[in-house]
């Protein structure tokens, strides 16, 4: 399998995992997804090297807060309307 290959697949797979944790797939909204996606997980096996960048970009830590935020709120609100309906 080609490398383009594998990265269309695997945008693919983000595409349907912002609409499902969401509700939205716009350019936007994956972007913000992928970011706390590849966040997450280093903050997850790499803990001493989030805290670093932490340190080292208070700023993108800031905004990183942020886009967590955005998405916790999506997601709750996505729930709260399956529920509904």
């Amino acid at each position: 399998m080609e490398t383009k290959e594998l990265s269309d697949q695997l945008k693919a797979m983000v595409d349907k995992y912002s609409e499902l944790l969401i509700g939205d797939g716009s350019e936007e909204s994956v972007e913000k997804v992928t970011q706390w996606i590849l966040y997450n997980h280093i903050a997850k096996q790499m803990p001493a090297l989030a805290k670093h960048w932490n340190s080292l970009y208070p700023e993108g830590k800031e905004e990183m807060k942020k886009v967590v935020l955005d998405i916790q709120k999506k997601n709750k609100e996505l729930k709260a309307k399956d529920t509904n309906e």
